[in-house]
């Protein structure tokens, strides 16, 4: 049965499924759907054989109402980068609010990076975000970004949306090995102090799989936050052996630069 949300724009849940594969060494998307006002656009071929994949949107943003599922496959021996057009931005709602939620199996032998650009929430917008990964095993890779900006600080709207949250929980052959449950109301908390942004604009989260985080990793990650001069951060190694990074900054482009240098360190 379709599901139907009288307060949604499209009037249902906007999909995106997609189920990449290896064929002869090289990654494939062998089954891709969408619904409006999303498609995919055709593959990036990377040098090493694998994929990036970059969902369009035909929207302006997330508006009120609107209801996302995302559905990823990413199968054995595969390597797929998941992009985003643009700034992610999430608009003013007269009450209400936006949902996502986003579902990832990676197979054995495969890599992700997930890696979308910047969230910029605007004044008195609500958004709820709940991602599930499943790593097959030891061998399943995972780099995982996400950035979100305190919202339209030119516009003085610093901290002026009414809610972000965001769930991020992580398995590895079924057992839990992150969970990061986020939840910001600017009204009710001290957003600017100490625990919080303390006076910066945008903050970056990574994960890096146990994979892909040996212990020379963390020491190369500490050094580039080290020598940075416009941002603070930090490297934890969890209980499993992977990574956590946090890094505060007052320009998204700087923390993306950041980021990559992580990714390829």
């Amino acid at each position: 049965m379709t599901e139907i949300h009288t307060d949604n724009p499209f009037g249902r849940v906007s999909r995106i499924a997609l189920s990449a594969s290896n064929r002869n060494g090289r990654t494939i998307l062998d089954d891709v759907s969408f619904t409006a006002p999303y498609k995919i656009m055709t593959p990036f071929q990377k040098e090493n054989g694998g994929i990036q994949v970059m969902p369009l949107c035909a929207s302006a943003g997330i508006m009120k109402g609107d209801r996302q599922q995302f559905t990823y496959q990413i199968g054995e021996g595969t390597d797929v980068e998941i992009l985003s057009q643009s700034f992610e931005k999430i608009h003013k709602m007269d009450g209400g609010s936006a949902s996502r939620e986003i579902q990832i199996q990676v197979a054995p032998h495969a890599i992700l990076t997930y890696y979308p650009q910047p969230v910029i929430p605007f004044a008195d917008s609500a958004f709820d975000s709940e991602m599930t990964i499943h790593l097959a095993d030891e061998t399943s890779r995972l780099f995982l970004l996400e950035i979100l900006s305190c919202g339209r600080n030119a516009h003085e709207e610093r901290f002026a949306y009414r809610r972000f949250s965001s769930k991020v929980k992580i398995y590895r052959e079924g057992k839990l090995i992150y969970r990061d449950n986020t939840c910001y109301e600017p009204e009710k908390m001290p957003m600017e102090g100490i625990g919080m942004y303390e006076g910066y604009s945008h903050m970056a989260n990574i994960f890096l799989s146990a994979s892909i985080s040996q212990p020379e990793i963390q020491e190369k990650i500490t050094a580039i936050l080290d020598a940075e001069k416009e941002c603070e951060g930090g490297v934890t190694r969890l209980a499993y052996g992977d990574l956590a990074v946090r890094i505060f900054g007052n320009r998204a482009q700087k923390l993306q630069q950041i980021a990559e240098r992580i990714l390829f360190c």
